[in-house]
């Protein structure tokens, strides 16, 4: 079992103290061995989380600077909503952050839901089965793309007259599709996901997974080449043997990666992470 680092609160206050808090809680991640460390992509910070006027800085600005002071930990959105970026453009942009990180970027992608930002900005932001229709054809132009396949491509949503992206990334960014939604997500993570993070609680996982196999027989996929990662966002640290206990919860149902983090508010995420690291990664490892 490996755990991950989910970073979502920007610390309200000093400007001046964003980036060198952001800076010491990767290194604390990377240090501590920590496998990921993530962000939310949003514009806004979401108002379950805190106040959207809360500090919030841009998803790929950020993960392109954490790149830039970390050598071993993977990066990754959790997760893009599809409609924030043309997908041509952010095909590029992740290929640019796979290449300045030498391969650690994982691609996650989402149907995209907070309203108030989208209509704030505006972004446009269609009905949900739009923005499905979006997210297939999304991760269609991303694969080729990173493919030799330089010609055009043609859907309902996107029209690219061609699909060029020079250079190519170190290695094709591993998908990552978060939710859990039967009839749609599941599906789409069958057909296209390297790496499925559920959003479920895992008493529902069973069923959850019965479902993705399903699909996966439908689309001729085995489901043992899809990871499976979860988030587990109450504070480990409350009771280290129970968060255990609950890791080897996750661990029979074949899940090998837990995402956690600082809760919000918390005055000093790297001494958290440092001490997570402390606490729990060498039981991890024994």
């Amino acid at each position: 079992m490996k755990l991950g680092i989910h970073y979502i609160d920007f610390l309200p206050g000093d400007v001046t103290q964003l980036q060198p808090t952001l800076a010491a809680t990767a290194t604390a991640a990377e240090d501590a061995g920590f496998a990921l460390l993530t962000l939310a992509d949003h514009f806004f910070q979401m108002e379950n989380i805190g106040r959207a006027e809360d500090p919030f800085l841009e998803c790929y600005t950020t993960l392109g600077y954490l790149a830039g002071i970390t050598a071993r930990i993977n990066l990754s959105t959790l997760v893009t909503g599809v409609t924030y970026r043309h997908p041509g453009v952010l095909a590029k942009t992740m290929t640019t952050l796979d290449v300045l990180s030498q391969g650690r970027s994982l691609f996650g992608l989402g149907a995209a839901w907070y309203d108030r930002e989208h209509h704030g900005l505006g972004v446009p932001y269609p009905k949900l089965s739009e923005r499905f229709e979006m997210l297939e054809e999304t991760l269609q132009i991303c694969l080729q793309m990173w493919s030799d396949d330089n010609g055009p491509f043609e859907g309902k949503h996107f029209q690219l007259g061609e699909t060029l992206c020079s250079p190519q990334p170190v290695r094709r960014p591993p998908i990552l599709i978060g939710g859990s939604g039967e009839r749609k997500t599941l599906r789409l993570v069958a057909q296209y996901a390297d790496v499925w993070n559920s959003t479920a609680p895992i008493e529902e996982i069973p069923h959850k997974l019965d479902v993705l196999h399903r699909h996966c027989d439908d689309v001729g996929r085995d489901p043992s080449e899809i990871q499976l990662t979860a988030g587990s966002f109450d504070d480990p640290l409350a009771d280290v043997d129970e968060f255990l206990r609950t890791l080897d919860r996750w661990a029979e149902l074949g899940f090998d990666l837990i995402m956690t983090g600082p809760l919000p508010g918390n005055p000093d995420p790297a001494g958290w992470v440092r001490r997570l690291g402390d606490e729990v990664i060498p039981r991890l490892a024994g």
